[in-house]
């Protein structure tokens, strides 16, 4: 089976998967993850396929755009759903639970939400590679019935990527995202003004051109980290001066640009070295 026919496969495979729930509302964050299942849901169920997306303190402006554009494109109906975790008192103090407890959050308002509007199952953007991580939502996801659809239909990222660039979509190769609580430490407080000044330095980095950003907050040090393919750009005097200024402008007593780049969990691996 060639690359092609492998991607049309694992097209009809979610195809099968979603056809079947008859009705489903997609918590839609604006990655490709969730995009692939609200695409096929709307190609396959029509107006029974509702995509929400929960907005709060730790989810940036530029994502909420990005969010809207996309439901536009596919012609889904999208709902925006505000939240606040900042005040649940366990959250802000960024334990290890923060993860789970913002996901229950999230699922105790989205169950009952898709049960009053009819919507028969609440569906996610978790896939194959997700089960090898430390992923405290899963937990939270399966305590409230949240159905997985590129799980069950058995993508991995891969297969994801291809797919959705085999039907078109705009995000297909977009960088993961993740909330914005996610560059502070466990253990340090999340507070409105750190996310804040957390967003504004990443959306100043996204307009000089980096593709994949993350500004994580060391108690008020900033560490810069983009993609390694960008990493000599960064590090042009210019631009990386340019950088160091505007984020000491925001707030931040210092600026460092991490010669290692992006990685995964940046925050947790920093916060126990």
């Amino acid at each position: 089976m060639n690359d092609l026919s492998q991607h049309t496969a694992a097209v009809e495979r979610l195809r099968e998967v979603v056809s079947r729930l008859g009705s489903a509302l997609i918590a839609f964050s604006g990655g490709i993850d969730s995009t692939l299942v609200v695409k096929l849901a709307h190609d396959t169920l029509g107006d029974r396929a509702l995509a929400v997306t929960a907005v709060s303190a730790t989810f940036p402006a530029l994502e909420l755009d990005l969010t809207r554009q996309l439901c536009r494109d596919i012609g889904v109906q999208h709902l925006i759903h505000n939240t606040d975790q900042l005040r649940d008192a366990e959250f802000v103090r960024n334990t290890v639970t923060r993860c789970y407890r913002c996901k229950t959050d999230l699922y105790s308002a989205l169950v009952p939400l898709a049960r009053r509007l009819g919507f028969a199952h609440v569906c996610d953007g978790t896939h194959l590679d997700d089960l090898g991580d430390d992923r405290p939502g899963m937990k939270a996801a399966r305590e409230y019935g949240v159905r997985s659809p590129l799980l069950e239909a058995g993508l991995g990222k891969d297969a994801i990527r291809a797919a959705g660039r085999l039907l078109g979509l705009s995000n297909w190769d977009k960088p993961a995202a993740a909330c914005l609580s996610s560059r502070i430490p466990r253990g340090e407080l999340i507070t409105l003004s750190r996310l804040k000044r957390i967003e504004a330095a990443e959306a100043f980095l996204l307009s000089e051109g980096f593709r994949q950003v993350r500004v994580r907050d060391h108690a008020g040090r900033a560490r810069v980290e983009v993609a390694q393919d960008e990493l000599d750009r960064l590090f042009q005097p210019v631009i990386g001066d340019r950088i160091t200024l505007r984020l000491v402008e925001l707030g931040f007593d210092s600026v460092t640009l991490d010669p290692a780049g992006y990685r995964q969990g940046g925050t947790i691996r920093a916060s126990v070295a």
